[in-house]
């Protein structure tokens, strides 16, 4: 996959929004901006028109494109991104009519999508999204789609599959859904097989680019990609993380999300996003220096509910704490933290352990030599801290099954 370095030369791209009043046009274009710098571009324009409703032909109208033209050759711009999603047949007249490449906001993501996915699933699920988006758009592309030719938007699945007749291309779809759908199966057994041994999951969810990276990071140690860019994470990661009560959860980093989602990367993503649906608990991570926190706050709650995910506990991780200045309470329920420096991590921990049912409790116990049986029991439903032989029996500290518990506490040791 083509990722963008350093060193590469910016793709230079003129931002074009339309405002028709259905939603905050400016704040939209603020994200297509960062998105747009995640996936390489130098922005060098960002126009936005008001009307009541997009042109048919063109989305803008001809005045507004032919200013387009004019300044994308002064500024030398080589690619326009659109804040809407267009058609084949409007990406082929703004083409034609500015000589200059098209993309638009989903087809920027999907392209940010492929040079990020690293598992093989991730990578199953970009190609799958972006041939469902395309195959209704490569009737009218014409010379819009050739004059894409390589970088920015062309990701993935190269130019010469897209050109192939559609018998092909719902071939491949066929193919990689049938992949997924197995990919799928054996996510699902692995997952009830923790069920079954009674593994605790907690997901970490929340916008893009809130933190989310950076705080798995610094609990887990994982060095997973965590830059000030939209969607560093793109595959789901879980490592394990101690808790301070002794226990061990499996604690899992998930996909960003954000404004208007294209559904075609909801629907492509939803095996993996349906993760969080089985976790136990689910930190759902803001930033709080955002303004539109709030906002931002209920585009996430709204994707959960869709995914079922309404009744699983959550804790508020309240991130970037540190760029605040407001009083900051952290109760059960919401956390105030600062992944990038550390602080607040011990609270949300002591959270955590409040949040999770109880599956097992540390204790310390003399367990008879006659009860070796029980004690091998202990050892593999629970976790041994330390074991020492002496006269009366075996000394552990360990943490014991709630099952257990009550036929434990005859051996227990007291303080």
């Amino acid at each position: 996959m083509h990722e963008i370095k350093q060193n590469e030369e910016r793709t230079r791209a003129i931002l074009v929004g339309l405002n028709t009043g259905e939603y905050d046009a400016e704040v939209s274009m603020e994200e297509l901006e960062e998105l747009a710098d995640t996936a390489g571009c130098e922005v060098v324009l960002t126009a936005i028109q008001s009307r009541p409703a997009p042109e048919a032909a063109t989305c803008v109208g001809a005045g507004k494109l032919e200013e387009l033209r004019e300044q994308a050759e002064l500024l030398e711009a080589d690619l326009l991104i659109f804040d809407t999603e267009l058609t084949g047949m409007q990406m082929r007249n703004i083409s034609d009519a500015t000589d200059c490449k098209v993309i638009d906001r989903t087809m920027l993501i999907l392209d940010i999508f492929a040079g990020r996915a690293r598992t093989a699933e991730g990578k199953v699920q970009v190609e799958l999204a972006q041939y469902k988006y395309r195959l209704t758009r490569l009737t009218g592309m014409g010379t819009a789609l050739s004059r894409l030719g390589g970088g920015i938007g062309t990701r993935g699945p190269g130019e010469t599959k897209l050109e192939t007749d559609r018998r092909h291309i719902r071939s491949r779809i066929g193919s990689l859904e049938h992949t997924l759908r197995e990919m799928e199966k054996h996510r699902k057994f692995i997952g009830s097989r923790r069920k079954k041994d009674g593994v605790l999951t907690v997901a970490i969810v929340g916008y893009t680019n809130a933190g989310k990276s950076t705080l798995f990071n610094m609990l887990t140690d994982a060095g997973v990609l965590a830059e000030n860019k939209l969607f560093a994470t793109l595959d789901v990661t879980a490592r394990a993380l101690e808790l301070p009560d002794g226990r061990s959860v499996l604690l899992s980093d998930t996909v960003g999300l954000i404004r208007r989602l294209p559904h075609h990367l909801v629907e492509a993503f939803r095996s993996t996003l349906e993760e969080t649906a089985q976790a136990d608990l689910i930190l759902h991570v803001l930033d709080a220096s955002e303004p539109d926190v709030q906002e931002r706050m209920q585009i996430t709650q709204e994707l959960l509910g869709e995914l079922g995910c309404a009744d699983i506990p959550q804790i508020h991780v309240l991130n970037k704490a540190d760029l605040v200045d407001l009083p900051q309470h952290s109760d059960l329920e919401t956390v105030w933290i600062s992944a990038k420096h550390g602080t607040g991590l011990d609270a949300l921990l002591q959270a955590i352990v409040r949040a999770l049912p109880e599956t097992a409790t540390r204790m310390q116990l003399c367990i008879p030599y006659s009860e070796g049986g029980f004690l091998q029991i202990l050892r593999e439903e629970g976790k041994v801290f330390s074991e020492e032989y002496t006269a009366e029996g075996t000394l552990v500290d360990m943490m014991v099954d709630v099952k257990y518990r009550k036929r434990a506490e005859v051996f227990q040791v007291k303080a």
